[in-house]
């Protein structure tokens, strides 16, 4: 269970989108099963426009308005920092809120496949959803360690099969489809997301990126422009540029990132919140 800690400065959202998270407000000593989370509004999969942008401007990310390049991305990892953590296990239940499928309550939307699934089917077995690292676990050897292991701002629930198939590859065009891929492609050496999660994709890998950079015992994560193998680096950061430009966030997405940020983690991830600042720190 987690404890109760103070957010930092909180604002109220604007109208529009306070009534779509009502009920987003659990005590934390409940069990995250049993969180509430908005009703689906009919937005699935379209944009707010600035609904988000600028909430916690005054307030959440004061220290970082009006930075750009290496000083932002410093402010950024300053603020989203300050985090709590969950245990391995404690994902399972998490990912059951953050990810609920917002046209069927009992299921789960899993990421790459866009299948709606039982929440009861999570496991390890064929027909099962488990746990995806976005950030492959070997890309920083952080394994499911508390910390970037658990970190649901890069976790999703995912097909076990397709789970396998993304395995460790960094994200880039190209390869052939396969079964339960939903319109993902793959090759020997890079993985394809369907088109509606490809900015998701993209803004967990630079979430990452910026989260993780060495000073806490844990490992320095960088985005570059290369395929890797198993060191702390993930790519293609040219295409999860473009990505981020072409797929920008969604209600489902933005609903997840306050679920984080006030059910789980207490941190946000900024490039949800403002995706121009991609292009600003790379």
């Amino acid at each position: 269970m987690l404890a109760t800690r103070i957010r930092r400065g909180f604002k109220p959202l604007a109208l529009t989108t306070a009534a779509l998270l009502a009920g987003l407000t659990p005590a934390l000593t409940a069990a995250p099963a049993a969180a509430t989370t908005p009703a689906y509004d009919g937005t699935y999969g379209e944009t707010y426009g600035e609904t988000y942008d600028d909430a916690y401007d005054d307030t959440y990310y004061a220290d970082a308005i009006g930075k750009s390049g290496a000083a932002l991305k410093d402010s950024l990892h300053e603020i989203i920092s300050d985090q709590d953590t969950l245990s391995y296990s404690a994902v399972w239940n998490a990912l059951k809120v953050t990810d609920e499928d917002p046209a069927d309550s009992d299921n789960v939307k899993l990421l790459y496949s866009g299948i709606s699934r039982s929440k009861s089917l999570n496991g390890g077995s064929t027909g099962n959803w488990n746990r995806e690292h976005v950030w492959a676990q070997s890309h920083g050897d952080f394994g499911t360690s508390a910390g970037p292991g658990t970190d649901l701002h890069h976790l999703r629930p995912e097909d076990v099969q397709v789970n396998s198939i993304r395995g460790n590859k960094d994200f880039d065009h190209g390869g052939s489809g396969f079964t339960n891929s939903g319109g993902s492609l793959t090759d020997s050496d890079s993985f394809e997301p369907r088109d509606a999660v490809k900015g998701d994709v993209a803004r967990m890998i630079l979430y990452m990126a910026v989260r993780y950079e060495g000073d806490d015992g844990r490992p320095d994560l960088e985005a570059n422009d290369s395929i890797n193998g198993s060191v702390p680096l993930h790519g293609r950061l040219s295409v999860l540029k473009q990505w981020n430009d072409e797929d920008p966030p969604d209600a489902f997405e933005e609903r997840r990132n306050e679920i984080i940020y006030d059910t789980y983690q207490g941190n946000r991830n900024p490039f949800i919140d403002h995706p121009e600042w991609v292009e600003s720190i790379w």
